[in-house]
């Protein structure tokens, strides 16, 4: 205990895997009697970022809840890094990644799609039927902040550049009000970007460059029962 609050030991950080370990195996154990009684209950904690919470979740959720009413859900909101930290701590049953992920997980990949650059409505590069990513050289870029960043990131890596980064934003919905009101241009994935309500131009990049969500765990064969029912139920309506 200290001046900001309680944190764990060091040896209480070494237990703490261990813990959540006998948790995860008591709500197995309990899922796999309830199979047992031909009962599909239990609790699915689920690791998640905005764009698939937004655009997929409440669909896929609300077909679930109505097969599966006895299974909850529990939802874990954070970027890449945090939800793959959550799924190797065992605080999520699975989660939605981009691929490719960590090494200790394993991963089914759902969906590709393509990274679309934005650009205030008179810019003059939304003339262009495409936009090569040299040409962003020179642009003030509003950068999604670390940790949801690494598509943004690995498109210029490809091409050797580094950004003008004039601003770095977590909201998806912040970025592209700052590009409608002329401060800068950026790069977001097509999900992001269906149905919205900003005057922005989107024009594709001249080469393909995309991102491919996909659904990770620690281990697929040991997933427990509602988890691995919501896993399949997921990959089933994306496909």
């Amino acid at each position: 205990r200290g001046r900001s609050g309680i944190r764990l030991t060091n040896n209480g950080e070494r237990l703490m895997k261990r813990f959540r370990e006998i948790v995860q195996m008591d709500e197995k154990l309990y899922q796999e009697v309830a199979l047992i009684k031909g009962l599909e209950l239990g609790t699915v904690k689920i690791g998640t970022f905005s764009s698939v919470s937004i655009h997929w979740l409440p669909r896929i959720l609300k077909k679930f809840n109505e097969q599966f009413p006895l299974i909850e859900i529990k939802l874990l909101d954070g970027n890449y890094h945090e939800i793959e930290s959550w799924i190797v701590s065992g605080e999520a049953d699975f989660g939605f990644v981009n691929l490719p992920t960590l090494d200790a997980l394993e991963a089914l990949p759902l969906k590709e799609e393509s990274m679309l650059c934005l650009l205030p409505s008179d810019h003059i590069l939304g003339k262009q039927a495409s936009i090569q990513v040299e040409q962003l050289r020179d642009e003030p870029f509003i950068m999604p902040v670390a940790g949801c960043d690494t598509d943004v990131r690995n498109i210029f890596s490809q091409h050797n550049m580094s950004p003008k980064i004039k601003y770095e934003l977590e909201d998806d919905h912040a970025i592209m009000a700052m590009v409608q009101n002329g401060l800068g241009v950026s790069i977001l994935p097509e999900m992001i970007l269906s149905h919205i309500p900003y005057d922005i131009s989107i024009r594709p990049l001249d080469e393909k460059h995309s991102r491919t969500i996909g659904i990770a765990t620690a281990s697929l064969k040991n997933v427990s029962p509602a988890a691995k029912k919501c896993m399949d139920f997921i990959a089933e309506w994306i496909s």
